[in-house]
């Protein structure tokens, strides 16, 4: 038990880490830990290790919401939600944002892990029919976005290009520098350029608003009905092959709408973020598969029990929400500032995080994709199309289409 409660205490501290810094994935830490395993199992333990990378990966899906909300840079896994949490901090209801996704991680939580425990007893059997339905379920998605946007030839038009994109990426990320585990890392330029750099090249300049907390602005049922939803939709992603949330967060832009309802938006993406990873621990035990890089990495460690990591992932998700509230609280501090200067601070660390994560060919990646993520903006239509950078690849996948 001991060696549980060490993992989980190293796991909320590094996570914390991870979250707060812009552009870091969860993914990193684990590639260090990973890289340093010989040692640290002789410090710690496998136990210990195994559940400080989980307990990381969870406590990051609850503090990345600060950077997201705050600063305007996406992690991989939440791209879409940045955008409706960015424009809640510039109308002076960043502490809102944060309060409102960490919410959704809580709710989450009790969601999650019994739905993580029936996939992982009940599904295994099924998963040949699972594999096979993914491409089918995104691409009915996908065309009722584009059937509905305002401009339907420009929106298939952005998807089309976004998925070329992407599929460039992935198909040459071995040019790339490989620092992170899982071979993820050519995510976070790609994602960064859509979603986050295009953003802050256009948003408005002048002062960051007073922020100030007047309390959650959502309803009870929307709460309720936001959490199953994000919930069960990262238990969806998270348990079949190929997907992401990041496939989540457009799955529910169809079926919400972040321009229609940011707080539910936002509040349903992080639900589905933090259930993603419970589910992700669920698929490496009954399926064998990884579906994300710290789910790699613990797979390279002798493997402690389910129960062990559950009970490590459940601590620090109360642990991580008790520290996101505490954080958001310093949101008043950003009034006032120059948003001009802050953007540009925030670019250069991107910039410079992506040399160092994936060399010049990430730099190559986030350029197109930040040209890429300003059309958007010039041609009136919502950033969401731009998800075909991974729903494409996706889909190629699930209909046994090689490209890599």
């Amino acid at each position: 038990m001991m060696d549980i409660l060490l993992g989980t205490l190293i796991g909320i501290i590094l996570g914390t880490v991870s979250g707060i810094i812009p552009g870091v994935h969860s993914n990193t830490l684990a590639g260090i830990l990973l890289s340093l395993q010989v040692s640290l199992v002789a410090l710690v333990g496998p136990v210990a290790l195994a559940c400080a990378m989980f307990a990381a990966l969870i406590t990051h899906t609850f503090v990345d919401a600060i950077p997201s909300t705050f600063l305007g840079i996406p992690d991989a896994d939440t791209s879409l939600s940045v955008l409706p949490a960015h424009a809640l901090c510039l109308e002076g209801n960043g502490e809102e944002a944060v309060r409102i996704a960490a919410l959704g991680s809580a709710a989450a939580i009790i969601l999650a892990v019994p739905l993580s425990l029936l996939c992982f007893y009940l599904l295994p059997a099924l998963q040949p029919y699972f594999d096979w339905w993914i491409g089918l379920l995104l691409l009915a998605t996908v065309g009722y976005m584009i059937v509905t946007s305002d401009a339907p030839s420009w929106a298939l038009g952005l998807f089309l290009v976004s998925g070329m994109l992407g599929m460039f990426a992935l198909r040459y990320a071995f040019l790339s520098w490989h620092l992170l585990a899982g071979g993820s890392a050519i995510l976070m330029p790609l994602l960064t350029g859509l979603f986050g750099i295009s953003v802050l090249l256009t948003a408005s300049r002048g002062i960051v608003p007073a922020q100030q907390f007047r309390g959650i602005r959502m309803e009870d049922l929307t709460v309720v009905k936001c959490s199953i939803l994000g919930t069960v939709a990262g238990i969806a992603v998270g348990w079949l092959p190929g997907l992401s949330t990041a496939s989540a967060n457009g799955v529910l832009a169809s079926a919400i709408g972040y321009e229609k309802d940011r707080r539910a938006y936002i509040l349903a993406t992080n639900a589905a973020n933090t259930a993603n990873a419970f589910i992700g621990l669920a698929a490496l035990f009954a399926l064998a598969r990884m579906r994300n890089g710290v789910m790699v990495a613990i797979a390279e460690l002798p493997l402690p029990s389910f129960s062990d990591l559950m009970v490590a992932g459940v601590v620090a998700a109360c642990a991580a929400y008790c520290i996101t509230l505490y954080l958001s609280r310093s949101a008043h501090r950003l009034g006032g500032l120059d948003s001009l200067l802050l953007n540009r601070i925030v670019i250069v660390f991107v910039v410079l995080l992506s040399v160092i994560l994936t060399g010049p060919f990430g730099v190559f990646v986030l350029l197109l994709a930040t040209a890429l993520g300003l059309v958007p903006h010039f041609i009136n239509l919502p950033r969401v199309y731009c998800m075909g950078a991974i729903m494409v690849p996706v889909m190629f996948y699930s209909f046994g289409i090689a490209w890599t």
